[in-house]
């Protein structure tokens, strides 16, 4: 109970002596809490002393980075959270199982954890009505599909499932209302079509991944934005030109593209609709037979 609103730690280490301690949150000043690289010594303790303390904080951000951090407590009530950040710790699927008090979250980044279920990251999520974005990158995901159903927050429009271990079945378990994509540096090799129906995406990213091919837009009605760098791509497919009208920008670097045809009329098209390029040659010459 002091005036202090914004609370910043960084590297501490605690050697022992936590007790549990109910606290009085109201009439607090604070704000937001920032904790980095925080060590603790002494493993003989309830974790959830621990974990209370910060779980039912009366502060709409909260950061706890760089901690080792194994599991965090659902808020024991209605809580004011709208930022939280638990980069770089050991959290797992556990964490906000079936947790109903974090309806004012917007933002939640759990990027270089150990989550492992796709599934369960969205189950996590539905109970977040206002959540906005959801960072998961880093991560060790997977989803296998095979029927599987998901259940994301309907608020959620910005999605970053980059650097994980996912493959094409990720598209059977995306949030319905995601306007922008990351499944940068995955393992997805197509994008399947009649699958993913997500009219308000606008922007996916699709970088070093292994696609051999630039995928459709099939469900995609409202993309913009596509990356496909870093991929195994040789020619456009011709999916591509007929779904994909709404793409303004591509970019496409660091492929390896075929001198053809097709792909030097794919160019001209691009160009004569006012599209950006990124990452392709300057020019192609078509050779034709004799004849």
């Amino acid at each position: 109970h002091s005036s202090i609103e914004y609370f910043n730690i960084n590297n501490v280490t605690q050697l022992s002596d936590i007790e549990r301690y109910n606290f009085d949150y109201s009439g607090t000043s604070m704000k937001a809490l920032t904790m980095k690289k925080i060590i603790i010594t002494d493993m003989y303790f309830s974790q959830d002393d621990l974990y209370k303390i910060f779980a039912d904080m009366n502060i709409t951000d909260m950061t706890i980075a760089d901690s080792e951090m194994i599991h965090m407590l659902c808020p024991s009530s209605k809580s004011s959270f709208r930022y939280l950040n638990f980069l770089k710790n050991d959290l797992t699927d556990f964490l906000f199982r079936k947790c109903d008090n974090l309806a004012q979250l917007e933002t939640l980044i759990l990027q270089k954890n150990k989550f492992e279920s796709l599934r369960k990251v969205s189950f996590m999520t539905s109970h977040m009505k206002s959540l906005t974005y959801l960072d998961m990158s880093n991560n060790l995901l997977r989803h296998d599909g095979a029927g599987v159903q998901c259940q994301w927050a309907e608020s959620l429009a910005e999605l970053d499932l980059s650097s994980n271990q996912l493959v094409d079945a990720v598209f059977e378990c995306l949030p319905a209302n995601v306007q922008k994509l990351s499944l940068r540096n995955n393992q997805i090799s197509n994008v399947p079509s009649g699958v993913a129906e997500l009219k308000s995406l606008e922007e996916l990213n699709l970088a070093l991944n292994r696609l051999a091919d630039l995928p459709g837009c099939g469900g995609f009605t409202s993309l913009q934005f596509l990356n496909v760098e870093m991929n195994s791509i040789l020619t456009p497919s011709a999916d591509f030109f007929q779904s994909c009208l709404r793409v303004r920008e591509l970019q496409a670097g660091h492929n390896p593209f075929q001198c053809s045809c097709e792909l030097q009329a794919f160019i001209r098209l691009e160009r004569r609709s006012g599209g950006k390029l990124f990452g392709w040659p300057a020019a192609y010459v078509c050779e034709y037979p004799e004849g």
